[in-house]
């Protein structure tokens, strides 16, 4: 059975807040520990500079999210744990895709039309002050999903169309270019609370109502009470429904807790009784993420490594995918290492030239095939034409092509690694099966996988 992919990510344009646990970082977190999935969860500082010209906020934001997940319990060795901004990968992806892009698509998303709205609702220019980044948000979004070519992305239901737009984006790439992307899936989990804030909206920086997920005991105590409620009087029977006191209460405790913090709303409970039971039940959970927090705050060095460590498992994934991309759409160099024509139409590539020399330095090539029987191979094939390694079946062409492109990052050390995707052939000689893939890995000479 394969691996699933599954990423998150979080712009870092502010403080988490006790929403921003809730309906992210706890679930996300909760998921890494599933089997059969490789998780990935990025500090998306990319997409922070779109509407945060503040460089000081912008790395305090990215010190403080990525101290809030690893605080809740994030384990960096089983996921990949990254700043976007470190996978240089990605902006260059986001250019391949911008050029596949239809404009006209890109004008129906949803924050560009809402930014023309206003402008038009105040007599502006339809597009004043809309920056190109703006303009260009779903194609890094794309870009982001794609270079690891993760399956599913958990999303709310206002960023469903952006999902929906990095399918038509791989779709007509791979219509061009070859099969290269999977199809991602958004996830919209319907049992994540949305949190309400102090005034009884949707919790959220832009509102200014939210509950900070870190801060101080003090602090915590304070923006309870701060929460708006009716006028009803200490032993006046209160209604659950569109209480912010008991809708945040319920998405912390267990059913148990929830059912007798209704039965005390039925019987009149004060809402400064309420208040503070909710501020002891939060406390109870907060309190030994918040001292794991302000540890982790106060060495940003162990942030920065765990950072830079899930940076290289996650460029180890998306350069091998990048040397694909750029030779399927030209990119390619002129001539090798050693001065040949370089693709796989050059005769010194083929093995076509005449002479024993010139055979000697052909390079061996991956083919990838589908079977009768559905499933993708691939198999290595030498000079002489002579098969040298040879796949299993795949369920799809991308599975084939990143056990490729493996080969070809890593040499002979890579056999090992994928050796329940390959088929065992005696007659081959280890040696030279080995000799051969370094001689790959050292020319970056890549044959024709697709």
């Amino acid at each position: 059975m394969s691996t699933s992919r599954v990423l998150t990510g979080i712009t870092t344009t502010g403080t988490p807040h006790l929403g921003n646990y809730v309906g992210a970082i706890r679930p996300s977190v909760a998921a890494s520990n599933n089997a059969g999935v490789q998780s990935f969860y990025f500090l998306a500082d990319l997409h922070g500079l779109i509407k945060c010209p503040e460089p000081q906020r912008i790395q305090r934001s990215t010190l403080e999210i990525a101290a809030s997940w690893l605080a809740a319990g994030l384990d960096p060795e089983r996921v990949v744990f990254y700043r976007q901004s470190d996978i240089v990968e990605i902006p260059e992806l986001t250019w391949l895709l911008t050029c596949v892009t239809g404009k006209g698509m890109l004008n129906r998303a949803h924050a560009y039309k809402a930014a023309v709205d206003r402008n038009g609702q105040t007599g502006l220019d339809p597009d004043a002050d809309v920056t190109a980044g703006l303009f260009m948000y779903p194609v890094l979004m794309a870009a982001d999903i794609l270079i690891f070519n993760a399956h599913k992305v958990p999303v709310g239901r206002d960023q469903v169309q952006h999902l929906e737009m990095t399918r038509d984006i791989a779709l007509r790439f791979n219509h061009l270019y070859g099969d290269h992307f999977v199809l991602p899936e958004a996830v919209i989990d319907d049992d994540v609370a949305t949190l309400p804030g102090l005034d009884g909206r949707k919790m959220s920086k832009s509102y200014d109502n939210t509950i900070a997920l870190f801060g101080s005991r003090a602090q915590l105590q304070k923006e309870i009470a701060a929460i708006v409620t009716d006028s009803r009087s200490p032993g006046e029977p209160k209604a659950t429904e569109g209480s912010a006191v008991f809708q945040i209460y319920q998405a912390f405790a267990a059913p148990a807790e929830t059912g007798e913090f209704r039965q005390a709303f039925a019987e009149g409970i004060g809402w400064g009784a309420a208040k503070e039971r909710l501020f002891e039940r939060l406390d109870q959970e907060l309190a030994p993420m918040r001292a794991r927090y302000e540890a982790l705050l106060a060495d940003p060095a162990r942030i920065e490594a765990a950072l830079l460590a899930g940076a290289r498992k996650a460029r180890n994934i998306a350069e091998p995918l990048m040397v694909r991309l750029r030779e399927a759409v030209g990119l390619r160099r002129l001539a090798d290492a050693k001065g040949r024509a370089s693709g796989t139409w050059s005769a010194a590539a083929t093995g076509s030239v005449a002479g024993g020399g010139a055979a000697k330095a052909a390079m061996p090539l991956f083919k990838q095939y589908r079977e009768r029987d559905g499933r993708f191979y691939f198999k290595l094939v030498g000079p002489q034409g002579r098969t040298l390694l040879q796949s299993r079946g795949f369920e799809s062409p991308n599975e084939a092509a990143q056990v490729i492109a493996s080969l070809q990052a890593r040499g002979a050390a890579a056999l090992a690694a994928q050796q329940a995707s390959l088929q065992d052939l005696p007659e081959v000689n280890d040696a030279e099966l080995a000799r051969l893939l370094d001689r790959l890995r050292d020319t970056d000479d890549t044959g024709d996988a697709a």
